[in-house]
């Protein structure tokens, strides 16, 4: 596989299982993740706009959140759009946190590759931020067609090689541009890897979000330990970042812009 200039990419790392992950997540570190990782509602004006747009959902409608995380989105959709949310998350200590509401959000124990959810039975499925994770896309994939309903959207919000530039860490922290060229699949594999189950690609748009009020409140909430690019980095570099982070206008926009590829 090349990257988008021609350039021979990096052969990918293994991505690690997600029982591998979920050990990793205590419950500080859980509550760290919230703090840190969440968008602010007010943030995501874009992503809200383009799933409407992609997904069209409406009250009655049940979403599939796969690696829901400590439940932002998965509030997040309900709120917006009163629909149900099924909250799938592998790690306990993240899950914990999702916000139990019945009829509304579901937290759920299960995996990209064994959703413990009937067939057929959302509109719509959101993978955010969690792709990389997923050992297995195609395994992923087949799992989703088994639980989606006939033409129901996937969402999957994410970082691509080739594609990063525009994301905060990034910016501050440039050595994270390796961990996503030699560890995330590409568009192209996931697409690949999700044609096996019959998706096709319908849209790929960039999209920003407002990750914090401003780059100094981004910099007090920045958290290692919850990231998984930044923990890839030697202390070092995650120094120089940090000393970059300090020397930014703290007024400056604390703006990150990533993808949304749907597929149907």
């Amino acid at each position: 596989m090349s990257r988008p200039d021609g350039t021979p990419r990096p052969d990918p790392a293994p991505r690690p299982d997600p029982a591998h992950r979920a050990a990793g997540y205590d419950a500080a570190t859980a509550e760290q993740y919230r703090r840190a990782r969440e968008i602010p509602r007010e943030g995501l004006a874009e992503w809200r706009a383009a799933v409407a747009e992609e997904a069209a959902l409406a009250p009655g409608m049940t979403l599939l959140d796969v690696g829901a995380g400590t439940g932002g989105f998965a509030s997040a959709f309900h709120d917006w759009f009163g629909v149900r949310v099924l909250a799938v998350e592998p790690a306990p200590a993240m899950r914990a946190l999702i916000p139990e509401l019945p009829g509304a959000v579901e937290p759920l124990d299960g995996t990209a590759a064994a959703l413990p959810v009937p067939d057929a039975c959302a509109d719509a499925a959101w993978l955010g931020s969690v792709v990389h994770h997923i050992p297995d896309l195609a395994a992923a994939a087949r799992e989703l067609r088994r639980a989606l309903r006939p033409g129901a959207p996937v969402l999957i919000r994410n970082a691509f090689p080739g594609r990063a530039a525009g994301d905060i860490r990034v910016r501050f922290f440039p050595e994270t541009a390796r961990d996503i060229e030699t560890t995330y699949p590409t568009v192209d594999e996931v697409v690949a890897a999700f044609a096996t189950a019959g998706f096709a690609r319908r849209a790929l748009r960039p999209l920003a979000q407002r990750n914090a009020v401003d780059v100094g409140t981004y910099a007090r909430t920045l958290s290692r330990a919850a990231d998984s690019k930044l923990r890839a980095l030697d202390d070092a570099a995650f120094a120089r970042g940090a000393a970059r982070l300090r020397a930014a206008d703290p007024a400056g926009p604390a703006v990150s812009v990533m993808d949304l590829l749907v597929l149907h």
